[in-house]
């Protein structure tokens, strides 16, 4: 067994243990399952064998097309994701996200969609709260010319365009609005697991590579052409952020936050404080202070973007696990509290925090989120379909649509210097763009 195949799968386990954990619904008994069946793929993967994420199924229930879900599904993921990702549906609704994943002969279709819809049904209380309000917005969305891309993170380019990371097919991709042409960009190393990423000054799209050790990528978009940077220390480079001086900052999975000079090829990777942590979301505030959120723990950090010393908040409740971030103009920090089903707010000035139960209540698992002015939009993960919600920070009002195709977990979201939203539609392999009534 290699050390690259080693390291990503402790990465996949990892996120796939914080995930499972944090589901309202998960039994322990499932959690242990599927932690067992990720160990037990380990030494079948090391062989050879396909395997994406190199997950084992869970038990299902028998019937005609438990063999096919069993040898299939878990080429890409796990069975367990019926339960935690998908929750559950319709023959229509199954059909739908099917059609996202694979191609199958009508026969066996029909037999995996029976059996599907039979067995795992819509689950009660999934349902979005919609908060009717004054704001208008209309969304268009774009399924990935390839199956099981996984989109996991949006940009918004300056010529318009709206790319995302095929984090399942080893690929960049974008797509115009105006058209609807769509290009992609294979990447030169395989199994990189393309996440996050960004578009720089000269407008060369910058990503991060998170399986294995992983590396921070440029793609020019007019040759194709990538270079690779290869992260010193540390692993799991996760989301990348320029600042004002264009200079590339990154959170990573190991506890770290990087930060690379693109001039230089300079890379200074500095641990946080706080042993066992998971930056995750990251933003550059008005002074050029990077801020980012800890997935492990109830904390936010700053870094100096001169020394790169990291500085440690701690959140009032211990439950907490803030997962996306967004900043206001006043520099205030916005954060999604994932487990809990809370949008919080840091001042940095006073050190104070407010929080807002979201519409959806502690399940809603509020995740990719964006700022607009002084409008927070963010997205509850928890309910099919996801749902869009508005909040106003001036009045505390809150306003909320269901994204059309279900959204499929948006894990991350950006605004547009127009002042619409992008987001990453995981599940359903797609990309939206909402455009906001003013």
């Amino acid at each position: 067994m290699d050390r690259a195949f080693l390291a990503r799968f402790v990465d996949c386990l990892l996120k796939n243990i914080i995930e499972v954990r944090m589901m309202a619904q998960r039994k322990l008994a499932t959690i242990v399952a599927v932690t067992f069946s990720w160990i037990m793929m380990v030494s079948i993967t090391a062989f050879g064998q396909p395997g994406r994420n190199h997950t084992a199924s869970i038990e299902l229930p028998d019937g005609d097309a438990k063999a096919f879900i069993e040898g299939a599904c878990n080429v890409c993921h796990s069975s367990d994701y019926i339960f935690t990702r998908f929750m559950g549906g319709s023959y229509e609704e199954w059909d739908s996200l099917l059609a996202t994943m694979i191609v199958l002969p009508p026969q066996q279709e029909d037999m995996v969609l029976d059996y599907l819809a039979e067995n795992f049904p819509k689950q009660p209380g999934t349902e979005p709260v919609l908060i009717p309000g004054p704001v208008k917005i209309n969304i268009s969305e774009w399924k990935m010319p390839t199956l099981a891309s996984r989109p996991h993170d949006p940009l918004s380019s300056a010529d318009g365009s709206l790319w995302w990371t095929g984090h399942f097919q080893n690929r960049l991709g974008k797509v115009h609005p105006g058209t609807g042409a769509m290009q992609e960009f294979p990447l030169d190393l395989p199994n990189s697991g393309p996440h996050g990423l960004v578009e720089d000054m000269s407008g060369n799209v910058w990503f991060t590579a998170i399986f294995g050790t992983g590396y921070i990528g440029k793609l020019d978009p007019n040759s194709g052409e990538v270079d690779e940077y290869p992260v010193t220390t540390g692993r799991g480079p996760h989301t990348p952020i320029f600042d004002q001086d264009d200079t590339l900052w990154f959170t990573m999975q190991s506890g770290h936050v990087g930060r690379l000079v693109p001039s230089t090829e300079e890379m200074t990777i500095s641990a946080s404080p706080t042993s066992g942590t998971y930056p995750y979301g990251i933003e550059i505030n008005s002074q050029g202070v990077p801020w980012y959120v800890d997935f492990r723990g109830p904390r936010l950090g700053s870094v100096d973007p001169v020394t790169t010393e990291i500085t440690e908040y701690e959140l009032p409740n211990p439950d907490s696990r803030p997962r996306r971030i967004t900043l206001t103009p006043d520099d205030a920090v916005w954060y999604t509290d994932y487990p809990r089903g809370y949008l919080g707010r840091y001042d940095p000035e006073t050190g104070e925090v407010e929080e807002w139960l979201s519409p959806g209540g502690e399940k809603s698992l509020p995740y990719g989120i964006a700022s607009v002015g002084d409008v927070i939009w963010y997205v509850e993960t928890y309910s099919r379909p996801n749902s869009l919600v508005r909040f106003d920070s001036k009045t505390e009002e809150f306003q909320s649509w269901a994204i059309p195709s279900g959204g499929g977990i948006v894990r991350h979201m950006v605004a547009t210097e127009d002042g619409n939203l992008v987001l990453a539609c995981s599940a359903v392999n797609g990309i939206a763009q909402v455009y906001i009534e003013t």
